[in-house]
Parts: C-alpha cells; sequence; structure tokens
C-alpha cells in the first residue's frame, strides 16, 4: 500500500545528536532540552549509532552503572537498519514495525541525510496506525485479556474448540476469528 508520501518528506532533516565519547548523563541532557526521545550518534559525519530513552533506562539505569561516567558508545545501538530518503514512507514503517524499532535513520549514497520517527510518519498518515498495531497487538495480547473467556469452549463462528474464547459483537470466536472479525 503506497502512500505516495517519500520519506523525505516526512524526515527531520537535522536530527539532535551527539558524539560517541559523551557520557549518558550528557546524553540525556540533550533529549531533555531538545524534546526528544532518541539521538543520532555522529562520529565526525559519519554515523555511529543511536541512542533512545529505552536504551539508557535497559542498558544503564538497570544494570546500576553511573550515567556520569558510562558512555554513550557503550549503550548506543551500533547495528542500524536505514531506508533511503526516496522510499515510500508506508515500506519505512513496515521496516519499522518488522524490526520493532522505532526510529530510522535516513542514509542516501552512505550519507546520513535524515531521521525518521514513527511519530514523523503518524503525523503525515495516521491512517498507517493500524500497521505498526498489529504488531503491538500480537506482542501484547497474552498479557492483556481484555474480552477473554477461559475455558475448553467452541467457537461461535468456526465452531472449532479453543481454549480462550473473546466476545466480538456478542460472539464468543477464536483467536483467529476474531482478528477476522476486528479488521
Amino acid at each position: 500500500m503506497k502512500t505516495g508520501v517519500k520519506i523525505a518528506d516526512a524526515m527531520t532533516t537535522r536530527p539532535i545528536s551527539v558524539e560517541p565519547d559523551k557520557t549518558i548523563e550528557e546524553c540525556a541532557q540533550v533529549m531533555q532540552n531538545s524534546h526528544v526521545g532518541s539521538l543520532v550518534i555522529l562520529k565526525g559525519q559519519r554515523l555511529a549509532g543511536i541512542i533512545t530513552e529505552q536504551d539508557i533506562v535497559r542498558k544503564v539505569i538497570a544494570k546500576k552503572l553511573s550515567p556520569v561516567k558510562t558512555k554513550v558508545k557503550d549503550a548506543m545501538i551500533t547495528d542500524l537498519i536505514t531506508a533511503d530518503p526516496a522510499d515510500d514512507i508506508y515500506d519505512a514503517l513496515v521496516i519499522m514495525r518488522d524490526n520493532n524499532i522505532r526510529h530510522l535513520p535516513v542514509v542516501h549514497k552512505g550519507k546520513l541525510v535524515g531521521y525518521l520517527t514513527i511519530k514523523d510518519v503518524l503525523k503525515i498518515q495516521p491512517q498507517l496506525f493500524e500497521i505498526i498495531v498489529e504488531k503491538f497487538e500480537l506482542r501484547e495480547e497474552q498479557n492483556k485479556p481484555l474480552g477473554v473467556v477461559p475455558g475448553d469452549e467452541t467457537c461461535d463462528v468456526c465452531g472449532l474448540p479453543s481454549d480462550t474464547l473473546y466476545e466480538v459483537d456478542g460472539e464468543m470466536c477464536c483467536r483467529l476469528c476474531r482478528n477476522k472479525l476486528v479488521r
């Protein structure tokens, strides 16, 4: 489902960046002052990685490392997935969804030219929200059993037995039938 909107139309063209030798504390200050949740890490003009609030929490705070002493290079993501500015934002969102990422450096001819986040995409094409939600629903489904009736019952739609049934429009159905009905 191409949108006709290119990544170049939605990306940030001057992403906030820091050097890899900055401390996590300095990084967090830049994030706070710039009102962003992630930063591009540049070594000179070369893209070296990205760091997100989640990286800081999981790789530094949760491990009880000192944000004052820990360097960005020790917590940043270096195995980067990138996109081209000429790609459609739908393709970028699929990349993000499939790789479980929310930030995408945009590179053209080996040079960083921008930075795209899920928020950037959804500001321009909010109807694409379902693409990303689908991934979250699958991952979170077992933790949030809203409308779930546990037991050994049969699905009202397909008639097959199911350990878990979901209520959809007054019918009790299995997960597969629920997904068909909800779409």
